[in-house]
């Protein structure tokens, strides 16, 4: 049995949240892994095509005991211009039966400029990616604003930066995929890069994160608009608002976004489709991968790289090596 085999009932028997923080102390503790297996995406250089996904370490505290468990990437947010405690606990429930967890964090985190202080003390110097979102309190009318706010504040630490417009716990969110919205978003956001690419002698790539829970119409639209305004890649995908796979089950009434195993289908079938619509766009896996033929589905379905969140909470940091070998053809 794996050394996370062995401590997994301990953390199960905390409260979800307790353990969530629990696990990132505890990742300080590995010994520092380095799995090469090079992918080069976006102009950038990722060590192996195996990333974070962004959410577990909302104010990029754990940054250098993440990277011990051999990612290729790591993804810090969601960040917001002012803190914010996000919703009321409970917010994060497990439902082992079907190795998924629904979450309603609500973008709690520690701010913009504290997190980057958080970055800066950081020694790792792999590809970092920093998740922006707005405030909660912000009128969706004015969430460009927010988004600006934090590319101009993140831009010079960031490898890259993904615009999350798809998480389901900010009322209004969502309603940023449509096309109206979104070419205004990337119409702005796309042209304050140009500026700050002139004052920091970079040019940082952007990626947006999309919902599982797109209309098959709808993909097109979102496609059009990442080539239009030159988006160098797309996360597929966030959490789901589907009780697909897991009703009647404790928990599954909760409201919040549903990820793990019972997303898996849904996540690789939007995938496939933006693989489709974006050919020579970045494509980065995200939904229900815990073993390595997960991974080897992403993979098939168009992903370049992949990230992980809720399979490491059932799997551990094993599945990181299994999911590099899995991108080897091993």
């Amino acid at each position: 049995m794996s050394l996370y085999g062995l401590v997994r009932p301990l953390l199960f028997s905390l409260d979800p949240e307790t353990a969530h923080q629990t696990g990132l102390r505890l990742a300080g503790l590995l010994l520092p892994k380095k799995l090469h297996s090079p992918v080069r995406a976006m102009g950038l250089e990722f060590a192996n095509p195996v990333g974070l996904a962004a959410g577990l370490d909302k104010d990029a505290k754990h940054i250098d005991a993440l990277a011990r468990m051999g990612f290729g990437f790591i993804e810090v947010g969601t960040v917001t211009p002012r803190p914010q405690p996000g919703n009321p606990r409970p917010r994060l429930f497990r439902i082992p039966e079907k190795e998924a967890i629904i979450n309603r964090f609500g973008f709690n985190n520690v701010g913009v400029d504290a997190f980057l202080a958080n970055v800066a003390r950081a020694r790792w110097r792999g590809v970092l990616g920093i998740n922006i979102g707005k405030n909660a309190d912000t009128p969706v009318e004015r969430a460009v604003d927010d988004y600006q706010h934090c590319l101009e504040k993140v831009y010079g630490a960031a490898s890259y930066v993904t615009i999350n417009i798809s998480s389901p716990n900010t009322a209004g969110l969502r309603s940023l995929q449509e096309r109206d919205s979104l070419d205004r978003l990337l119409e702005k956001l796309t042209s304050l890069r140009q500026t700050l690419s002139k004052r920091h002698g970079k040019r940082v790539p952007l990626v947006l994160k999309i919902a599982p829970d797109l209309e098959p119409e709808d993909i097109p639209s979102i496609a059009a608009s990442v080539q239009r305004h030159e988006v160098d890649g797309v996360v597929a995908t966030n959490t789901s608002l589907s009780r697909e796979g897991v009703e009647n089950l404790p928990h599954a009434t909760e409201t919040g976004g549903l990820s793990g195993a019972p997303i898996r289908e849904r996540a690789t079938r939007a995938l496939k489709e933006f693989s489709s619509g974006l050919p020579g766009t970045t494509l980065i896996g995200a939904g229900g991968i815990l073993s390595a033929e997960d991974a080897r589905e992403k993979r098939t379905a168009g992903a370049s790289l992949i990230q992980l969140y809720t399979g490491l909470i059932y799997r551990g940091p094993g599945l990181v090596a299994e999911c590099v070998s899995a991108y080897r053809g091993k």
